[in-house]
C-alpha cells in the first residue's frame, strides 16, 4: 500500500503538468478560446442530434454514475488512513469534483480544438499522440501511459485486492490479491468493451451500475436510518457472532433488497444487449 501511495503521489503532479501543456498546446494550435468553445451543438436545429439531447445526456450521466460507482463504494480502502474525519472530508472535496470538473473542460477543450485543428472531432487520446511530432509525440505517450497505471492502480486494484484478501485472510495478502486482479482484469479482455463508444456506455456502463445502486442504495439506507450512523467498529471484524454476523454472516434482508432492486433494471439491459426485443 506504501508503494501505490508514493505511485500516487508522484505521478499526481506530473499529470497537473502535462494536462496543462496539452491545453496549452490546443489553445496556441486553435488560435485561442475563440475557436475551439465556438463549435455549434450537435444538438441545435439542422444539426446531426437535434432533439436528442435526453437521449444521450441521460443514458451518460448514468453511465458516470456507473463509472464512479465503484470507485465511491470501495473508497473506505483509501480514507481508513485518513489522519482525521476532516482530512478525509476535504480531501474528497477538494480532489474529486475540482480536479475532475478541470481534467473534463481539458478534455472537452482539447477534443474541440482538434475540430479547427485537423478539420475532424477526434476524442481518443492515443489518435491524436498520432496526430503528433517530435519530443511531443514521446512525451505525451508518457503522460498516458502514467495516467493509465496511476488511475488504474487506485480505481480498479486497491479495492478488489482487499476484496479478496477478505475472502481468506490467512492465503490471500495484498499482493497476492493485486496479481489475481490484475489477472482476472485480463482475462475479462476489457479492449473489447471500448471497441465502441456505445458498447462501452451503453452496455456495459450502464449495465453494472444497475446493479452497484442498489448496492449503494442498501448501505446508505442501512447507515443512515437503521443503524443511525451508530456502528460498533470492533463488532464489524467479529466473526461468528456480533450485531453484524446476521444469518450464517449473510445479511439475508439486504440480499434480498439489491436483488429486487436490480431486477427492476434487468429488463431495459436485456433489451439494449438485445436478449429481448
Amino acid at each position: 500500500m506504501e508503494s501505490i501511495r508514493a505511485v500516487e503521489k508522484y505521478s499526481a503532479p506530473v499529470l497537473i503538468f502535462l494536462c496543462a501543456a496539452l491545453l496549452a498546446w490546443a489553445l496556441s494550435a486553435a488560435g485561442g478560446f475563440g475557436p475551439m468553445l465556438s463549435q455549434p451543438s450537435a444538438f441545435g436545429p439542422g444539426m446531426p442530434k437535434a432533439g436528442k439531447f435526453l437521449a444521450t445526456f441521460v443514458p451518460a450521466v448514468t453511465a458516470q454514475v456507473g463509472f464512479w460507482a465503484t470507485l465511491s463504494l470501495n473508497i473506505p480502502d483509501f480514507t481508513r488512513y485518513a489522519k482525521s474525519q476532516a482530512s478525509q472530508l476535504a480531501g474528497q472535496l477538494i480532489g474529486l469534483p475540482v480536479f475532475m470538473a478541470l481534467f473534463t473542460f481539458v478534455g472537452l477543450a482539447v477534443t474541440s480544438a482538434t475540430q479547427v485543428i485537423f478539420g475532424s472531432l477526434i476524442s481518443d487520446p492515443v489518435a491524436i499522440c498520432g496526430r503528433l511530432s517530435g519530443a511531443s509525440t514521446v512525451l505525451a505517450l508518457l503522460g498516458l501511459m502514467l495516467a493509465t497505471i496511476s488511475t488504474n492502480i487506485a480505481a480498479n486494484v486497491v479495492g478488489p485486492a482487499n476484496a479478496l484478501v477478505n475472502l481468506s485472510p490467512r492465503h490471500v495478502s495484498f499482493p497476492v490479491g493485486a496479481f489475481l486482479t490484475a489477472f482476472l482484469g485480463a482475462a475479462l479482455q476489457p479492449w473489447r468493451l471500448i471497441e465502441s463508444s456505445q458498447g462501452f456506455i451503453f452496455t456495459w456502463l450502464i449495465g453494472y451500475s444497475a446493479l452497484l445502486g442498489p448496492i449503494v442504495g442498501v448501505m446508505l439506507v442501512d447507515y443512515y436510518l437503521v443503524q443511525r450512523r451508530n456502528l460498533d467498529v470492533d463488532a464489524l471484524y467479529r466473526f461468528g457472532d456480533g450485531p453484524y454476523w446476521y444469518s450464517g454472516g449473510y445479511n439475508v434482508k439486504a440480499l434480498a433488497a439489491v436483488a429486487i432492486g436490480a431486477a427492476l433494471n434487468l429488463p431495459g439491459f436485456l433489451e439494449v444487449c438485445g436478449v429481448l426485443s
